[in-house]
């Protein structure tokens, strides 16, 4: 009996230590590592954008003295997806600054406008969304859980997201606010202005707004999320060209982010 006792327990310990070390936490399947990813950017695409002497109106219109005398950049590097064609999607945009915001007008084609989550914070990349990646420092590195970059899902309603630490979909209202105009049956305006953080930003806290000046350089990269009442988005489209395989690299390293320097 004595024996038969022995047997049990230890039976019964060998389950437990089996268990405990196969039940994984419910988030692990979540993280990123990106201890691996350098914070020593090489600048590339590098484009100088315009202080504006009058700040644009935020009206969704392209009226505006400086987006009348600054050029358009083509988005059209494709991310994710299968080919389209232009009736599909056919994307540019402008930049510019003054010292309180950086400033983006972008013009987009899109055959169907699809508006998938009414939660802001569900799955926000699969709605039709504008996304506009920023890196205060240019420092490249990554940045999925940090704040050591931002990546701001602009949706059609206004509602800006973006993970913070924690992991957390959080509202970024207050960081980029928008106006969209219809331009005919399927191209839009998109005007943004953009207030800049740096790295030390703290959710919750009293955080004070970085003032852009003259030679100033900043990760800097634009792409759309296209579903055309798909249960996912089809396309993803950016405006920078992206080596390699595995080019939806934005919302995890700013070292893919193109650079743009501040000019007068």
């Amino acid at each position: 009996m004595k024996h038969l006792l022995t047997i049990c327990l230890l039976t019964l310990a060998l389950s437990s230590c089996k268990e405990s070390t196969t039940t994984a936490s419910p988030s692990s399947d979540l993280v990123e590592d990106t201890s691996e990813i350098p914070n020593n950017k090489i600048d590339h695409q590098l484009r100088q954008v315009q202080k504006a002497t009058i700040a644009p109106e935020l009206d969704g219109k392209a009226d505006d003295p400086i987006w009348k005398s600054v050029s358009w950049q083509q988005l059209d590097q494709k991310w994710l997806g299968d080919d389209y064609t232009a009736q599909d999607f056919a994307g540019r945009y402008k930049l510019a600054w003054t010292p309180e915001a950086l400033y983006i007008l972008a013009e987009i084609t899109d055959d169907v406008i699809y508006d998938k989550e009414k939660d802001p914070l569900t799955l926000w990349w699969d709605d039709d969304c504008l996304e506009i990646f920023i890196d205060e420092d240019n420092s490249g590195g990554g940045h999925q859980f940090t704040h050591n970059a931002f990546a701001y899902h602009v949706a059609l309603d206004g509602n800006v997201v973006d993970v913070a630490p924690g992991k957390t979909p959080t509202l970024y209202n207050s960081h980029v606010q928008s106006k969209t105009t219809t331009l005919g049956e399927n191209k839009m305006l998109w005007e943004c202005k953009m207030t800049i953080y740096d790295a030390t930003y703290k959710d919750g806290g009293v955080n004070e707004q970085k003032i852009l000046a003259p030679n100033k350089k900043m990760g800097f990269a634009l792409a759309y999320c296209d579903n055309d009442a798909s249960e996912e988005r089809e396309n993803f489209i950016g405006s920078v060209a992206v080596p390699g395989e595995d080019k939806n690299r934005g919302w995890i390293d700013a070292g893919i982010f193109g650079t743009i320097e501040l000019v007068e």
